[in-house]
């Protein structure tokens, strides 16, 4: 089995960057310190800092999950990637084919690939493709101190595939359950004798049907890269990518009558499908261009450049049930969008590192801009066509959304920030972290049909600050304090824009990579805190209310607890609250989670990989009904077995929920049936 991913750096006295672990590892670490890395190893990152350092030596909640992880678990959508991380809730609005859904510490979250903004605007959402992705780090709480507007819940970054010095290749065929066919082909190098040129090529094919009937997908991914070195001091990576999806959305949309509350006539069937399958639509077109220059002025400075323009085409009708009309029919409402959005967003960084005989400092001096353009037209009737009956639909009785229906709609919003981060390491026992912000984000909203026009000049300094103690044993305590600013594009059911929400968070955490022991723990309190925050009204609508709070405990990490056998595992618990005191919908108390891998490393059974995982998700309450209805708990098991027959053959096959267990994930105002089984088998061969 792959070791963990280290990096050497300097300094450094931990042995790793903390993907967490539960407190059954701190157990388990005595007996397994003969399987030793180096002390001297550390595994870096540059999505908390923006530059490369140590998570164990971070004051900043981080976690990540690799490549290898990514196709052990045969991740499909990125929503799937942190099932087993702390502080993460996802699937909670069942299995999406357009749209990536978490949560994180019981807020919302922003996305990011290759540490620059991922729009997603009302239902303009891009998607990143998991198979052309290295790493998907998560960082937990705010972090508008280097990322500018951002909700409090925190951010996920998707890194993509690299050129690598190594040539190297693969190509991977899957099948599965609900028609899955997909083929996947990667390949790497240099260009010529050389190294100083490098590519990579990335595509894949994918079809699969959604998880409600008559309801499908196909998708065409191509990205392409290349790197250049033009000296030893200057290189540039280009990154390039386009993706193309078609299908019928699954609107997982049903009402709490026949999913958590009893009918006269039983409950309706999770894979019922309460839209229009034959008029229905959602195709989108995304491509993006973009550069990364690293450029060294001096041993102290270097200068750093990340660049992307972006474009996403979407056309996207979509028709869901809203109320009970009776007690079998429910009204419906649709949803249709056709139109486009653009960006572009630059970061630009001035990093500075010197050394005295006790002290390393790293100052970071940067300048952002982001600029967005929403445009198209765009229609929400209700009701749509006749009422339709949940528990036997006919599909075909409404009127498709003509010209006289649409509104024209623009969006532009700009955002410029300066920013400013210090690391102080002294002594190489303390890690000092403090920086600021200054953010100016200006948002206009035109309704070009009615002639109106919405506008928002806003201006925010954030802050941000951090200690830890790096103790001799690899155990290193840490407090923290972070702000967030999040400007919204959106308007409310009045079409007026929505106020800034602002987020603050506390934190005091421990950070353990005990010595001799391949593997880390993490534990971390939290007290975060968001104003304007947006629920759901009775009505459906979402509205801004007052502030909303989150605290909780997690506990998260992976280590070796034998050569052959790897845990992953962590527990999470939140309390998150709204300004009158009512619990949070959608966000369980408890979470935790337990994944095992173990390699067959000898005899009979050598190259056989057997994985298996056990999921948590705590009961929820859905608070947009009077009498706050409380949607049960669930527990689901994952399991995979792989299987290396020949040199550079690998076979595999997946299983995630493996009883096929019927749940309700959550509800708000709506209720979500959570996924079905699914089943997928790979052959890869590499090279």
């Amino acid at each position: 089995m792959p070791r963990l991913p280290f990096a050497r750096r300097p300094l450094a006295r931990s042995i790793s960057a903390l993907i967490p672990v539960t407190a059954v590892l701190l157990c388990a670490s005595a007996s397994a310190q003969e399987v030793a890395a180096s002390n001297e190893t550390v595994v870096v990152t540059a999505t908390a800092l923006k530059v490369d350092t140590p998570l164990v030596e971070t004051p900043r909640p981080v976690s990540s999950v690799d490549r290898e992880e990514l196709e052990t678990r045969n991740v499909q959508q990125l929503d799937e990637t942190f099932r087993y991380r702390a502080g993460v809730l996802s699937g909670h609005f069942g299995s999406d084919n357009n749209t990536d859904w978490f949560k994180v510490r019981g807020f919302d979250q922003s996305t990011y690939q290759d540490g620059l903004r991922i729009y997603r605007e009302g239902f303009y959402q891009w998607l990143p493709e998991p198979y052309g992705l290295e790493r998907v780090d998560v960082f937990k709480g705010p972090s508008s101190i280097l990322y500018g507007e951002a909700p409090p819940g925190g951010l996920i970054n998707a890194v993509s595939k690299r050129p690598t010095e190594t040539p190297q290749g693969e190509v991977n065929l899957q099948l599965g359950n609900r028609n899955h066919r997909q083929v996947g082909i990667d390949t790497s190098g240099p260009v010529g004798e050389s190294d100083d040129v490098r590519y990579r090529l990335v595509g894949l094919y994918k079809e699969r049907d959604g998880d409600l009937d008559a309801t499908e997908n196909e998708r065409y991914y191509f990205a392409p890269s290349l790197a250049v070195d033009f000296s030893d001091d200057t290189t540039v990576t280009f990154l390039a990518s386009v993706q193309k999806d078609d299908g019928v959305p699954v609107n997982a949309f049903k009402l709490p009558y026949g999913t958590v509350e009893n009918t006269p006539f039983g409950r309706v069937d999770p894979q019922t499908n309460f839209s229009e399958p034959g008029y229905d639509k959602d195709e989108r077109t995304q491509w993006a261009l973009g550069y990364e220059l690293r450029h060294s002025l001096n041993d102290t400075w270097r200068f750093e450049q990340d660049l992307r323009y972006s474009e996403l085409d979407l056309e996207l009708r979509s028709t869901y049930a809203f109320f009970m009309a009776d007690e079998r029919e429910a009204a419906r409402g649709h949803v249709y969008r056709d139109g486009s959005i653009d960006s572009w967003t630059v970061d630009n960084r001035m990093v500075g590192t010197w050394y005295t005989d006790r002290t390393e400092n790293t100052l970071l001096l940067g300048a952002d801009y982001q600029n967005l353009g929403v445009s198209g037209q765009e229609a929400d009737p209700f009701p749509f066509g006749d009422p339709i009956d949940i528990f036997d639909p006919t599909y075909g009785n409404f009127t498709p959304v003509g010209a006289d229906d649409l509104l024209t709609r623009e969006i532009d919003k700009e955002q410029t920030g300066l920013y400013a981060q210090n690391q102080l390491r002294i002594d190489d026992r303390w890690v000092l972290l403090g920086g600021v912000r200054y953010d100016q984000a200006e948002t206009e909203n035109s309704n070009l049909t009615a002639g109106t026009t919405q506008r928002s000049d806003d201006d925010q300094v954030s802050w941000s600050g951090g200690a830890m103690y790096l103790g001799e044993n690899g155990v290193n305590p840490y407090i923290s304090y972070t702000e967030s600013f999040d400007p919204l594009g959106r308007v409310d059911s009045d079409g007026e824009l929505y106020d800034p929400r602002e987020g603050r968070q506390w934190e005091a955490g421990v950070k353990v990579a005990p010595f001799g022991w391949d593997g880390y723990v993490t534990a971390a309190l939290f007290d975060l805190e968001e104003s304007n925050t947006l629920v759901n009204s009775p009505a459906g609508f979402q509205v801004q209310e007052g502030e909303r709070t989150s605290q909780g405990f997690e506990l998260e990490g992976v280590g070796y607890l034998t050569d052959d056998l790897k845990i992953t595992a962590a527990y999470t618990y939140t309390d998150s609250r709204l300004e009158d005191d009512d619990r949070a919908p959608l966000i369980p108390r408890h979470q935790a989670s337990t994944w095992l891998d173990y390699a067959f490393t000898g005899g009979a059974l050598n190259g056989v990989t057997l994985g298996g995982g056990v999921r948590y998700v705590g009961s929820t309450v859905d608070t947009s009904v009077a009498d706050n209805t409380e949607v049960d708990s669930y527990t689901l098991v994952d399991a995979m077995v792989g299987y290396e027959f020949a040199d550079g053959w690998e076979a595999q096959v997946n299983v995630n929920n493996l009883t096929d267990k019927e749940y309700v994930a959550s509800c708000e105002y709506w209720c979500y049936y959570g996924e079905s089984r699914s089943v997928i088998g790979s052959v890869k061969y590499s090279w």
